[in-house]
């Protein structure tokens, strides 16, 4: 499973693409990196989607791609994450095969339950915290739903918004399998640093919190 997951924001990376903030988590020992670029025509998205890919193989780790299957599957990622008024999941994993690893944004229950259903191997809940790095989440649910979800579905729960250091073992302690950070990461002057404390702040508080009913033969067949 993971630990730590890692969104570029090449607004808050001073500069750095999202390839060189990318290989600055995985230095950091970022469990996974997801490209996020909204705005970004496919050419330029797949350019950081190729270097991206490279670094991932390089450190072991996994690479993700919000929203586009189609960069997804031409640069080799391990899957891509799809939020609510994205495809379906389960036209998603038509496409994409078993293979691919295929995450989903949800902030309810049901939605989560909907997911599962469909073929995600995981779901992104939140946003957490309030945050302003993705203006068109709903804000700050708070923990109640991470748990909630985490004791509703049978696949993993990666935590997301607003998550900081001062956060972040709160999430884990909620039920979250894994904490996703944005700003946290990406945004500090030394990202590998920051990305290094915050998977260690997890790693610490995780053999404190209570075996999860659910069991890892519920979460599918994934080797993460």
């Amino acid at each position: 499973m993971f630990d730590l997951y890692v969104v570029t924001d090449a607004s808050l990376s001073r500069r750095l693409s999202e390839a060189q903030t990318a290989e600055l988590a995985y230095r950091g020992g970022a469990d996974a990196v997801q490209l996020r670029m909204k705005r970004a025509d496919g050419r330029a998205m797949l350019e950081q989607a190729d270097a991206i890919r490279k670094a991932a193989d390089d450190y072991g780790r996994f690479f993700f791609v919000n929203d586009r299957v189609d960069i997804a599957m031409i640069s080799g990622a391990d899957g891509v994450h799809l939020g609510q008024s994205d495809i379906p999941v389960a036209r998603a994993r038509d496409i994409m095969g078993e293979s691919a690893i295929i995450g989903a944004s949800v902030n309810t229950l049901e939605q989560a339950v909907k997911a599962e259903e469909e073929g995600a191997d995981y779901v992104g809940v939140g946003s957490v915290f309030t945050t302003s790095t993705k203006p068109d989440a709903k804000q700050a649910i708070g923990l109640g739903p991470v748990f909630e979800i985490s004791r509703g579905i049978g696949i993993p729960v990666v935590a997301i918004g607003g998550i900081n250091r001062g956060n972040i073992q709160d999430v884990i302690k909620a039920g979250a399998d894994s904490a996703a950070v944005v700003s946290a990461a990406v945004g500090q002057p030394d990202i590998s640093a920051a990305v290094h404390e915050l998977r260690d702040l997890i790693l610490k508080v995780r053999p404190h919190v209570a075996p999860d009913a659910r069991g890892d033969s519920l979460r599918r067949n994934l080797a993460i």
